[in-house]
């Protein structure tokens, strides 16, 4: 998530997260990087296993955390570049994360590292150079679907959505069963106030990825919504689809959100029918009850 300063302009910092963890919908750009477990299923066994008592070091016996030294920028593979490179860009270290791919991409200039510098980039809130380094990706591979989708995602958050609309077409043409894209294709088309097509999209994309709405939130770029209006249909789209396929606890937590952002509309809950079993359940009374305030 790009890192956004609070200002003393008297805005909460409560609204102000809420304010730009939605854009239409939240939208992800992609660089293909692969994840792991943190911890083996022995290792997560072991820590649920009670440990011998042992004495406790004393402040002075205790060694300071060791940081592993960063892999030379001219001697280091190009293996050891990406990964340094990855690594650095979770830490947030943008910078010197850009710093290892322009040494890997000096090595061997491939589309992936292409995509990485520019989502680097992107988190620095540098757009055009973003945009560049997206392009020059789609010169080595023409076929990137990765490209076109950060492509899509950078005229997005200029508004251009007829162009983004393009480029996560071609995205989707190259990889039709990606929930990402068709997710940033549903934000394009909510951008543009055509909820009828945002919402096939986001349906389509949660039928690939039910965790799609989660797994976007947390390792996608955001960017500022241009409306509360829109955040809060946005919440109450999801808390609608959501409700469909029976995931009620996902379904109130949207539905708080779009009451919190001033849905208008909220009343819609009673009368629609996807709502009718989330109706059934205690917690849709008690939450309708509270009457969660808008924030302003």
């Amino acid at each position: 998530m790009v890192e956004m300063g609070v200002g003393g302009g008297g805005m909460s910092t409560r609204k102000l997260v809420r304010a730009y963890c939605f854009t239409l919908g939240c939208l992800a750009i992609v660089a293909a990087f692969s994840t792991a477990s943190i911890a083996s299923d022995g290792q997560q066994q072991a820590a649920s296993t009670p440990a011998p008592a042992v004495q406790q070091p004393t402040p002075s016996t205790l060694a300071p955390p060791s940081t592993p030294p960063l892999v030379s920028l001219t001697e280091g593979t190009l293996q050891e570049l990406e990964r340094q490179g990855d690594q650095l860009r979770a830490q947030k270290r943008y910078l010197d994360s850009i710093d290892y791919y322009n040494a890997a991409i000096a090595k061997q200039p491939t589309a992936l590292l292409w995509n990485k510098k520019g989502i680097a980039l992107l988190f620095l809130q540098r757009n055009k150079e973003a945009q560049k380094c997206f392009e020059e990706a789609l010169r080595v591979d023409k076929n990137s679907p990765e490209a076109m989708n950060n492509l899509g995602f950078v005229a997005q958050m200029e508004k251009r959505y007829n162009k983004a609309l393009k480029y996560y077409q071609k995205a989707l043409a190259l990889r039709p069963q990606s929930p990402t894209f068709h997710y940033n294709l549903g934000a394009a088309y909510f951008g543009k106030h055509d909820f009828a097509r945002a919402t096939q999209e986001y349906q389509t994309a949660y039928n690939l990825d039910p965790d799609i709405f989660q797994r976007v939130s947390k390792t996608g770029v955001m960017a500022q919504s241009s409306s509360p209006e829109d955040r809060a249909a946005f919440s109450f789209m999801v808390a609608r689809m959501y409700a469909q396929a029976g995931d009620f606890e996902h379904s109130l937590e949207y539905l708080r959100k779009a009451m919190e952002e001033g849905y208008k509309n909220i009343n819609k809950v009673y009368t629609e029918s996807e709502f009718a079993n989330l109706r059934t359940d205690p917690r849709f009374a008690e939450l309708m009850a509270q009457k969660p305030q808008a924030i302003q």
